[in-house]
């Protein structure tokens, strides 16, 4: 893939973070999404699992602002994050991943429903949430579960996850 595709994959992946669809990344997308996804599994904000999820929401806006946000203004315009991207995670996607894992860590604690694991329903749900279409959503929560095992691992996820937004395709 040349570098312009790339930038058009990760432009693409802008809108799914930009959760209002207000033209920028901020923190109010990332704590509206922990918000939704407290509401779907019906999980309190002041709980351990809700208190965990808007910490890793919060980490994760941290992370992506330290990597995109060059003006410092508390947002992240469109080509700030195809530039984060470009400059910063074409060749480490896996640290994309590294700043996503605390609120990644915290959803699969919300959706993992009877302590086994997520399941691919409930991976489901949270892409729902998440805004991705559902036909999209069914078909990659059944491709997160690699081993065929009906649960979704962390790393399967974080793999997804990585792949998905930085990892230029073949």
């Amino acid at each position: 893939m040349d570098s312009a595709e790339y930038e058009r994959k990760i432009a693409s992946r802008f809108a799914a973070f930009d959760q209002d669809g207000n033209g920028y990344i901020d923190r109010e997308d990332f704590s509206g999404a922990a918000a939704r996804l407290l509401a779907e599994f019906s999980t309190t904000a002041r709980c351990d699992k809700g208190q965990a999820l808007y910490s890793g929401a919060e980490a994760f806006w941290q992370g992506m602002a330290g990597i995109a946000d060059v003006d410092g203004d508390q947002r992240v315009t469109r080509q700030e994050f195809i530039t984060g991207a470009v400059k910063r995670l074409r060749d480490n996607p896996q640290r994309f991943a590294e700043i996503a894992r605390p609120f990644l860590h915290a959803v699969i604690a919300i959706a993992d429903e009877d302590g086994g694991g997520v399941t691919p329903s409930a991976a489901e749900r949270v892409l729902r949430v998440l805004g991705v279409d559902p036909e999209i959503a069914a078909a990659a929560s059944t491709s997160l579960d690699a081993d065929g095992d009906g649960r979704i691992t962390e790393e399967e996820i974080l793999a997804g996850f990585a792949s998905y937004f930085v990892t230029p395709e073949p």
